[in-house]
């Protein structure tokens, strides 16, 4: 299995976030690879759940890792995230969230191809859809990652 470096920059969480998603969160801290590292939620966002604010932090990161800071060559494309396990976490007067998300992801170009495929067989007797999904599900790459989150300001 491919390993991803762990996204790092001297730059604030939240103007990164804003320069690449041109999106605004309360939100600073680190990436949430560990404890020490959590990214901290500063406030809620009006009309957004705290679990789908926090999965929309993990994807940006996931992007970033898996994706946008890559050379295209190794870009990873139909990156998905779903949410296996939640822990809460108490330290120093502060509550933390460990989010496990289950990451799975395709190589672009492959993902391109069976796109490409799917859109010209669709329909076709002769196209095999069940082969079709059955090779993509082969060529999908599994990742289990945490993400901390420190959110003692909104709880």
């Amino acid at each position: 299995m491919p390993t991803f470096k762990q996204f790092s920059s001297k730059e604030p969480i939240s103007s990164l976030i804003k320069a690449t998603f041109d999106v605004d969160l309360p939100i600073s801290g680190r990436w949430g690879y560990t404890q020490a590292l959590a990214t901290i939620i500063n406030t809620g966002l009006e009309n957004t759940p705290l679990h789908q604010l926090q999965h929309m932090i993990a994807s940006m990161r996931t992007y970033l890792e898996m994706n946008i800071t890559l050379p295209k060559e190794e870009r990873y494309g139909s990156i998905n995230l779903n949410e296996k396990k939640r822990e809460i976490w108490q330290k120093e007067k502060k509550t933390y969230h460990k989010v496990i998300y289950e990451i799975s992801a395709i190589k672009e170009d492959i993902y391109a191809t069976f796109i490409d495929e799917y859109k010209e067989g669709y329909g076709e007797e002769s196209f095999d859809i069940v082969s079709h999904f059955q090779q993509r599900k082969e060529m999908t790459l599994i990742r289990i990652e945490p993400h901390w989150f420190e959110v003692s300001h909104i709880i």
